[in-house]
C-alpha cells in the first residue's frame, strides 16, 4: 500500500491523516502504538492509538506539545467506567470520553500537576493527582491539546464517528 512507502516521521499529523485516508488503508492494520487517522467534528486528526496495558499505563505522560490534529486514542474491550489522572504529564490536555458507540460522555481539560518529587513514594503522588472521571461508561477516551475539544464545538451527547471493528482489532 502506498501509505506505507511514506516517510511518515516526515509528515505533519494531517498529511498522515490525508494520506491514509486517500491510499484507502485498511482498518484491520491498526494496532497498538500505531496510528489511527479520523475526523472529529470535521477536522483530520492523527491519533496514536493505545490498546494495551503498558501504552495506557504511559498515556501522555512526559510529552511537552500535542499538535492540533494529534493527540491519543485509548481502546477498551467493553464500555466501563473510566478515570484518568495527569500521572508524570507536562502539558495540560482536555480528555473526550466516548461510549461503545461513540457518543461523547464526558470532556475535562485536565491541568498538569507538580510530578513526583524526590522524598515522595509513588503512591503518595498517585493519591493526590485528580481524577477525571467519564460520569458513564465509556469504551474509547480521546486526549487532545488543551482547549481543542471547545474549539471544535465538542457537546456531551455527540457522536464522534469511529471504525469501531478496526479499533477493536487493535486491542492487545
Amino acid at each position: 500500500m502506498a501509505a506505507r512507502t511514506l516517510n511518515a516521521h516526515l509528515l505533519a499529523p494531517a498529511a498522515i491523516v490525508a494520506a491514509a485516508l486517500a491510499a484507502g488503508c485498511v482498518g484491520t492494520e491498526l494496532k497498538d502504538g500505531g496510528t489511527y487517522a479520523t475526523t472529529i467534528a470535521g477536522k483530520p486528526f492523527a491519533l496514536k492509538i493505545s490498546s494495551s496495558a503498558a501504552t495506557r499505563e504511559r498515556g501522555l505522560g512526559g510529552i511537552t506539545d500535542i499538535p492540533a490534529d494529534g493527540g491519543m486514542i485509548f481502546v477498551f474491550g467493553a464500555p466501563a467506567m473510566q478515570s484518568f489522572w495527569m500521572y508524570d504529564c507536562v502539558t495540560d490536555m482536555d480528555i473526550v470520553y466516548l461510549d461503545g458507540l461513540g457518543y461523547v460522555t464526558a470532556m475535562h481539560t485536565m491541568t498538569k500537576e507538580p510530578l513526583r518529587r524526590p522524598d515522595e513514594s509513588v503512591q503518595q503522588y498517585g493519591a493526590r493527582l485528580k481524577r477525571y472521571t467519564s460520569n458513564m461508561p465509556a469504551q474509547y477516551v480521546i486526549e487532545l491539546r488543551a482547549g481543542r475539544a471547545k474549539e471544535l464545538g465538542l457537546k456531551v451527547q455527540q457522536k464522534i464517528e469511529l471504525d469501531r471493528e478496526a479499533l477493536k482489532a487493535a486491542l492487545q
